[in-house]
């Protein structure tokens, strides 16, 4: 089969959620909100690298959707951020769904030597509230006051 070379002023996908998956090599459907293909004998989605539709991935209880400042676009309404600071340093800031502090999202621990923050413990919470999802440790090494290193740990 040769190279085909078409362009297409409108394509309309019908959503085929109830028709599945598409089965045969090179067919493309849009399936449950994300537009998939088969390719190379499995099912590939075209619409994130990752397999997940774009709602799917905003779902995500991830890290990467709170760390620096808390819970964006897909997550709780009116969470709420309590900041705890022993003199000067801060020592933990906690994200709760709301102001009751019922369930805990996110958490991050400080500990320092002298001024300087030496490690960083990231946890993410399920949705239940009190479940750690992961925890990420960050041990940090200066050159006088000025970050040096950052050594990540995940687990």
């Amino acid at each position: 089969m040769g190279t085909r070379d078409e362009r297409v002023a409108d394509l309309f996908f019908e959503d085929l959620t109830v028709g599945g998956n598409p089965t045969e090599e090179g067919q493309a459907r849009y399936v449950s909100g994300d537009l998939v293909a088969y390719v190379g004998g499995s099912v590939k989605s075209l619409t994130t690298g990752s397999g997940l539709s774009p709602g799917g991935h905003k779902a995500l209880r991830d890290l990467i959707h709170f760390i620096d400042e808390g819970p964006a676009d897909g997550f709780v309404t009116g969470a709420y951020k309590e900041s705890v600071f022993s003199g000067a340093k801060l020592t933990n800031e906690t994200w709760w769904e709301s102001v009751a502090k019922l369930k805990k999202i996110v958490q991050l621990d400080i500990t320092y030597t002298g001024i300087t923050p030496t490690t960083e413990v990231w946890k993410m919470y399920d949705t239940d509230g009190t479940t750690v999802l992961v925890t990420l440790t960050d041990a940090i090494t200066y050159s006088g006051v000025f970050e040096a290193t950052r050594t990540r740990t995940w687990a």
